[in-house]
């Protein structure tokens, strides 16, 4: 069994001083004269607002505080120091659950559900909803350590199902997963359904074999060659020549954060409040600092070419995620929108459906409530 270690999060002084004086001293290069600054990307108006909040407001010593606020660890599990929280709640560890994060999000995203599906009665909920809950952060990504090049989604899946089942003990699990935590749950139901015994998905990964059929489903493939067609250039660069990317993003803390912020504003549901409403500028800015602090914006981009080396998303003849699929389709997600039920029906054992009233592409971060809701609903079905 790996050797578990306790973790905590430490940013000195003089490493935080560093980054603050690199954005104090960013060059603002020119920005169009749009009425609508996110036109051609990041609007410099609120970038300036969040530069100006991080240097003179943002307390990072509570942020760390804050993300030490659970129990987290590191296991070394193949060529990786994994780190993970591990909140055993009112289960006992006995309903483990793995929720996986993805790009540009980490671990962090899901800080506002962990307490509710650890200990759902100090919430006015019952006790018997509680799960283990278990929190990793992607290889590359945050506190876990970085690979010497890029790993893809299957590889990830096959350490997290070592995680938890010789490291942690847990033979039977159930997995949720959003962006590139859907895929990695996507790969733990495909190949390690004997212990990820149920998945839930809030963004579908898979693609069947043939591809679009129906009229509906040809119509659903349009709109999503459209809409990647407006928003997708970030996934062209990160998937074909991430490490351009790297070369100008190092020691540019402003230009990272503008990266980021662009996918949290872009994927988010904005039809009903504004983007500093959805997701205050202080967690906004830990988001970023994860990635910042633990120098991960560059292993972050390298895990799009991890897809492309690992064979993509599309299934060949015959193949099909048997594990029991639950799908949230949350409508506010603009560019990787649900496609018909039919469709994923022929990649996946769905067996649950649920539609959403709101949220976007970043579900436990948008609409934790919601978001808790239907994790827990999700678990009733399956012990």
């Amino acid at each position: 069994m790996a050797d578990i270690k306790p973790f905590e999060v430490t940013w000195t002084e003089a490493e935080v001083g560093r980054v603050l004086d690199q954005v104090r001293a960013y060059p603002w290069p020119l920005q169009p004269d749009v009425p609508d600054g996110w036109t051609y990307g990041t609007d410099g108006a609120w970038l300036k607002g969040l530069c100006e909040h991080w240097t003179n407001a943002y307390d990072w010593r509570a942020a760390v505080a804050d993300l030490n606020r659970f129990p987290q660890y590191t296991a070394r599990v193949e060529d990786f120091d994994l780190h993970f929280l591990h909140v055993v709640g009112e289960a006992g560890g006995k309903r483990p659950l793995i929720v996986t994060h993805g790009w540009p999000g980490s671990h962090y995203e899901f800080w506002q559900s962990i307490e509710k599906l650890a200990f759902p009665s100090r919430f006015g909920g019952d006790a018997a909803d509680a799960f283990d809950l278990v929190v990793p952060s992607l290889p590359g990504f945050g506190f876990s350590s970085k690979p010497k090049r890029p790993i893809g989604q299957r590889s990830t899946a096959r350490l997290f199902n070592t995680l938890m089942t010789q490291v942690l003990g847990y033979d039977s699990y159930l997995a949720q997963g959003g962006d590139w935590g859907a895929m990695v749950t996507s790969w733990l139901g495909r190949d390690h359904g004997k212990h990820a015994r149920a998945i839930h998905l809030n963004m579908m990964g898979f693609r069947p074999h043939g591809g679009p059929q129906a009229e509906d489903e040809v119509a659903w493939a349009q709109k999503s060659a459209a809409a990647m067609e407006m928003m997708g250039a970030y996934f062209r660069l990160q998937v074909s020549k991430p490490q351009s990317l790297a070369w100008m993003a190092a020691g540019n803390p402003v230009g990272q954060a503008a990266w980021i912020a662009e996918r949290f504003h872009d994927w988010s549901d904005l039809r009903k409040k504004p983007l500093d409403e959805v997701y205050p500028k202080d967690r906004l800015l830990t988001n970023i600092m994860i990635y910042v602090m633990t120098n991960s914006f560059t292993t972050g981009a390298w895990y799009y070419r991890g897809l492309v080396e690992e064979g993509g998303v599309a299934f060949g003849p015959g193949e099909r995620v048997e594990t029991p699929t639950a799908f949230a389709n949350f409508p506010g997600e603009p560019l990787y929108s649900a496609p018909p039920r039919a469709f994923a029906e022929r990649a996946y054992n769905i067996v649950r459906w649920t539609e959403m009233p709101q949220g976007g592409h970043f579900a436990a971060m948008e609409e934790p409530d919601l978001f808790v809701d239907e994790v827990r609903a999700w678990g009733r079905e399956h012990g």
